[in-house]
C-alpha cells in the first residue's frame, strides 16, 4: 500500500492539506536520524587511510577519552562525530560534522567541531608543507582554548591501537537523547505542533 502523497508540482502551489501529509513523514524521518548517523559513522570502519587505527576506531577512542574525562553527553557525542564527514568532505570534513550537529549542540561545541581540523593541524601541518600555526588566527576567539583542549586531550590522543575503545553501543543512548529534539532549527516550532497535538 502506497502512502498518500502531496499532488503539487511546484512548491508554491502546495496547500495546508499537502503539508498535513508531509509533516508526519518528516517527523518519522527526523526520529530515524540517529540510526542514519550511526550507519554513516560505521562507514569509517576499516578505513585506515594510512593511520595507525581506522577512522571508526579513532572516533570511538576520541569519545571514550572524553567520556572517561567526565565530559557531558553533548561534548562526548561531538567527540564521537567530529570526523564523520571524512567520507563525503575529503577537503572539509569538520564542516560536515558541524552541519549534522548544528541543530542539537551549543554554540561553543559547534565551533569546536567546525574548527577542530585547523587546531589538529598544529600537530602535523608542518609535515605536509602547511603552516602549523594556522590556528593562531583564532587566538582571540572565546572558544579557542576549548578547541585547543579538545584536540590536545581527545582528538590528538586517539590514534592508539592499544587504547581503550568503547563500542558504539556505549554512545548510542547519548546520541539518541541528543538528537531527540533540536535546540535550534527554523523548523523546530512547526514540527513540534503536530507532535503536541497527537
Amino acid at each position: 500500500m502506497t502512502a498518500s502523497r502531496a499532488q503539487f508540482t511546484r512548491m508554491q502551489d502546495s496547500t495546508q492539506a499537502d503539508w498535513a501529509l508531509i509533516v508526519p513523514e518528516a517527523m518519522k524521518m527526523a526520529r530515524a536520524l540517529p540510526d542514519r548517523v550511526m550507519a554513516h559513522l560505521r562507514l569509517l570502519d576499516g578505513d585506515f587511510g594510512g593511520f595507525p587505527v581506522d577512522r571508526f576506531t579513532h572516533s570511538l577512542q576520541t569519545a571514550t577519552l572524553a567520556l572517561r574525562a567526565g565530559r557531558d553527553e553533548e561534548y562526548v557525542v561531538c567527540a564521537l562525530l567530529h570526523d564523520i564527514g571524512d567520507t563525503l568532505g575529503s577537503f572539509n570534513h569538520p564542516d560536515i560534522a558541524a552541519a549534522i550537529l548544528k541543530p542539537f549542540v551549543s554554540e561553543e561545541n559547534l565551533w569546536m567541531v567546525q574548527n577542530h581540523g585547523v587546531f589538529q593541524g598544529y600537530n602535523f601541518f608542518h609535515h605536509i608543507g602547511l603552516d602549523r600555526n594556522l590556528r593562531d588566527q583564532f587566538r582571540s576567539h572565546p572558544h579557542y582554548e576549548r578547541t585547543a583542549e579538545f584536540v590536545e586531550c581527545f582528538d590528538n590522543a586517539a590514534f592508539d591501537p592499544k587504547g581503550e575503545t568503547l563500542p558504539l553501543s556505549e554512545f548510542e543512548p547519548m546520541l539518541r537523547r541528543l538528537m531527540a529534539a533540536p535546540k535550534q532549527s527554523i523548523y523546530k516550532a512547526a514540527l513540534a505542533r503536530p507532535a503536541a497535538a497527537s
